[in-house]
Formats: structure tokens, sequence, C-alpha cells
């Protein structure tokens, strides 16, 4: 199956609207973002198509957002979703259910930049000490990377 072939596939399975970018910019690499909302159904939809390794989730914080970088690959189709969060909404379906690789990034997202995934079965401190304040987010910028720099 072509790149094209999976992104017109995806599409028509979480449906058109909720994709919101599609780029292959090279054979082999295909980068989706979708709504929040369609997360799960897109992974439960990849899965069946033979995406089942989890290669990471990135998190990053851009200036009014945090972007999640689902890594999938499946043979030689390396296939990144990516779904964006507005800063005062980070919370997103926990995808551990379908993915249980999953659990482990999941964990450290939470830890350093506060997303939390619904349906999670532990969020318990992964990366950071027990004593870390609560609410304080290294890989935040602003007002949390400044309360870290000053506990």
């Amino acid at each position: 199956m072509s790149e094209q072939e999976i992104v017109d596939k995806l599409k028509r399975n979480v449906g058109s609207k909720h994709v919101w970018e599609t780029l292959v910019p090279r054979a082999g690499k295909v980068f989706v973002g979708i709504d929040k909302k369609k997360l799960k159904d897109a992974i439960r939809f990849l899965k069946t198509e033979g995406f089942t390794h989890l290669s990471a989730i990135t998190g990053l914080e851009t200036e009014d957002e945090i972007e999640l970088l689902y890594h999938l690959s499946k043979e030689d189709i390396l296939l990144t979703i990516r779904v964006k969060l507005p800063l005062n909404e980070t919370v997103i379906p926990s995808i551990t259910d379908h993915i249980p690789g999953a659990t482990l990034y999941e964990r450290e997202i939470h830890d350093l930049l506060g997303v939390n995934f619904e349906g999670h079965p532990n969020l318990a401190p992964l990366i950071l000490p027990d004593d870390w304040p609560k609410d304080n987010y290294p890989l935040r910028k602003g007002k949390a990377k400044e309360e870290t720099k000053r506990s």
C-alpha cells in the first residue's frame, strides 16, 4: 500500500474534516494532523492496517499549544500522527488500551508537560522525583518554567 493510499484510507476512516494536515515529504514518510477527539479512532484503524509498532510519542510546547507526535511504523513506512492541544486544555485520551507500549511514553509526557491522558492505568511520576512541586512541568515555557527556576 502506498503512502497516499494510507492517507486516503485514514481520512475515510476518521472523516476528512478531522484531518487538518497531510504531508508525504518522501517515500516511506507520512505526517498526518488529526483532531484530538479522533486520535483513538485513528490509532485503532492504523493498528488494523499493520501499524503496530509505536517507536515514541514526542511532546513539545509551541507558542500557544502542546503538540503530541505519535510515531508509528509498518514495514518500510514511518507514519507520524500530530495532535494539537490548547495550553489550557491539556487532556487527551490514552491510547494504552490499543497500544500498551504507550504507557511509559504517556507517563513521561504527563511528568514533563502536564498532559493528562484520560483512561491511562497509572500516571504516577516516572521521571520526576516524588517531592517535585505539583503542577510544575519542566518542559513548559513561560510561567511553569520560571517557577522551576525559583525552586
